[in-house]
């Protein structure tokens, strides 16, 4: 295991300012990543396209190995995604020879680590995101490992795959282990070397404020994680402010626990976005702020999805079609009557759309990512909104790898497996030719199945969710289909679709289908404002100005 601090590295004075604290020293980037040494195990902070990602730090990283050959034989470990999906992030550290094993939560945003993953230059895996945080907080309470039911049944658990992505990842990083008569899976901690950071602010003894960011994401316990395991911890931040001037409540992780400083002015809150001041509380966006929600398909799929919220509800939403769930929620003034989440550590709030998702305009609270997963892994949200790639007969869902490509997880697994309720939300088929008019759907070319005979990898497990009694639904602009006892049910078809002729060429499997098959409601297919019954559990919320339990309304129409 390396040292994370090589012999010869240029080293910067730290200087006493006479306080009896001692001044870190501020690095410029090459010599900061001079300090990574061969062997050593490097964390990465921060999420996505940019939200708090030490991007300088990735950059010189893979300058250095391109013209010196140096380190080699990395670990790396990311609990997000790390890129843009093009030239930033992780896409500038690809280098074939530098790691020995690669641990990602999410991998499709540098999508060149993903093809050596696949190429097998490195031993690969995935793990939950919310599992990898975790496994920085076992580090820096020096606990061998976490025990917990995140990843049962999925291709996380070592009776399928163990996360487990390529020929070269041979070593077990999951132990499926029985305790009070249950089952669980056993995650060993991941020692680390040296944890990469970025932050807003620093004073000159390290300690950090992200203040004006986004996200608090992990800062702390990556940090805290470096120093227990004797490595040391690398902050990249955006300005230097004089001794006592950071509010103490606002500062995220104590300067004790920072080693050296790298300052780069030029990062913002994410790659696309310099300073949003609604992300960070600083302001907040009007109603008129927000763009509207263009009708087509995307949005059938969001209202009939937002059929299933209700008052009082913590809900839970993901990337694309499903973060459409609060923009008609908002749209149809009951979007304050539900709180919403998402994993990086946001209550509240609009989850920006595209590559800024991570940030959330108009949070209520914002905390530590650590914090968030607490949450979906104990008590779970009332209710979860994600996509999915395929769903097979038996309602497993695949969102981590389609073919050769290597998708991951993020935070999916960690939340869907606590949650009450589960609505996955996406199109029945691929590139289908859909047409949409005067309250009807029709298909004027068939996609190719997302409705599979078995997915190619199961990141949701339908067995895990008949036994802890989830209710799961499945909507399409064409179908919305609900998990029985034996499998998937057909229950909705969308006006203007013929079952024989639309919807089962466009699947690999013939459904169950419900002996009381409805149509979907009319009202979702024309681009005017959904009357209130459609959104009927919030009528009496309306009505008597208070709220309900969120599982307290039979489901469906009246």
């Amino acid at each position: 295991m390396g040292t994370g601090r090589p012999a010869g590295a240029e080293q910067a004075e730290q200087v006493s300012d006479g306080r009896g604290s001692q001044q870190k020293p501020i690095l410029d980037p090459s010599a900061a990543v001079a300090r990574i040494a061969s062997g050593a195990s490097v964390a990465i902070g921060g999420s996505g396209a940019g939200h708090a990602v030490p991007d300088i730090l990735l950059r010189e990283l893979g300058h250095r190995h391109r013209t010196t050959g140096e380190p080699t034989g990395l670990t790396l470990i990311h609990p997000f995604g790390v890129g843009d999906q093009q030239t930033k992030g992780l896409q500038q550290a690809a280098c074939a020879g530098m790691y020995r094993r690669v641990i990602g939560g999410h991998w499709s945003m540098a999508p060149k680590m993903a093809r050596l993953a696949v190429e097998n230059r490195f031993a690969a895996y995935c793990l939950p995101a919310g599992v990898i945080v975790q496994l920085f907080h076992c580090a820096a309470a020096g606990s061998p490992g976490w025990h917990t039911h995140a990843g049962l049944d999925t291709f996380v658990d070592p009776r399928l795959e163990g996360g487990k992505l390529n020929a070269k990842a041979t070593e077990d990083l999951v132990e499926l282990v029985r305790l009070d008569g249950r089952d669980w899976l056993f995650y060993r901690t991941l020692p680390i070397d040296v944890a990469l950071i970025q932050a807003w602010q620093a004073d000159p003894h390290g300690n950090l404020s992200m203040r004006q960011e986004a996200g608090l994401w992990h800062n702390l316990a990556l940090a805290q994680a470096a120093k227990a395991s004797g490595g040391t911890t690398i902050a990249v931040v955006r300005e230097m402010v004089p001794p006592g001037s950071l509010d103490p409540r606002a500062v995220c992780v104590p300067g004790c626990f920072v080693d050296s400083i790298v300052v780069d002015p030029s990062h913002g809150q994410t790659y696309q976005t310099d300073y949003e001041a609604a992300y960070c509380g600083d302001d907040r966006l009007p109603d008129s702020g927000f763009p509207g929600f263009e009708f087509g398909h995307r949005k059938v799929i969001a209202r009939r999805a937002a059929m299933e919220l209700v008052p009082g509800a913590v809900i839970n939403v993901g990337f694309g079609i499903p973060d459409g769930v609060l923009a008609v929620a908002r749209e149809q003034g009951i979007g304050e009557h539900v709180t919403s989440t998402i994993e990086h550590g946001q209550f509240g709030g609009v989850p920006a759309g595209g590559l800024d998702f991570g940030a959330v305009y108009n949070p209520d609270a914002i905390v530590e990512t650590g914090h968030m997963f607490d949450f979906y892994h104990g008590a779970g949200v009332d209710q979860a909104f994600l996509g999915f790639l395929q769903v097979d007969r038996d309602g497993n869902v695949n969102v981590s790898k389609v073919g050769s490509r290597i998708i991951g997880v993020g935070g999916f697994i960690d939340i869907v497996q606590k949650a009450s309720k589960v609505v996955f939300c996406g199109t029945l088929s691929i590139r289908a030719g859909l047409k949409i008019d005067h309250g009807r759907l029709s298909f004027e070319r068939m996609g190719r199945p997302k409705f599979v005979e078995r997915v190619a990898q199961v990141t949701f497990s339908a067995a895990y969710a008949k036994r802890t009694d989830q209710e799961v639904l499945y909507v399409t602009e064409a179908a919305v289909f609900r998990l029985g006892r034996e499998g998937i049910v057909l229950e909705e078809v969308a006006p203007g679709v013929d079952l024989e002729a639309d919807v089962l060429p466009q699947m690999e499997f013939r459904p169950r289908v419900s002996p009381r098959l409805r149509g979907m409601a009319p009202e979702l297919f024309a681009p005017a404002r959904l009357p209130a019954r459609i959104l009927g559990r919030f009528t009496d919320f309306y009505h008597s100005g208070t709220s309900r339990a969120p599982n307290s309304i039979p489901w469906g129409l009246e």
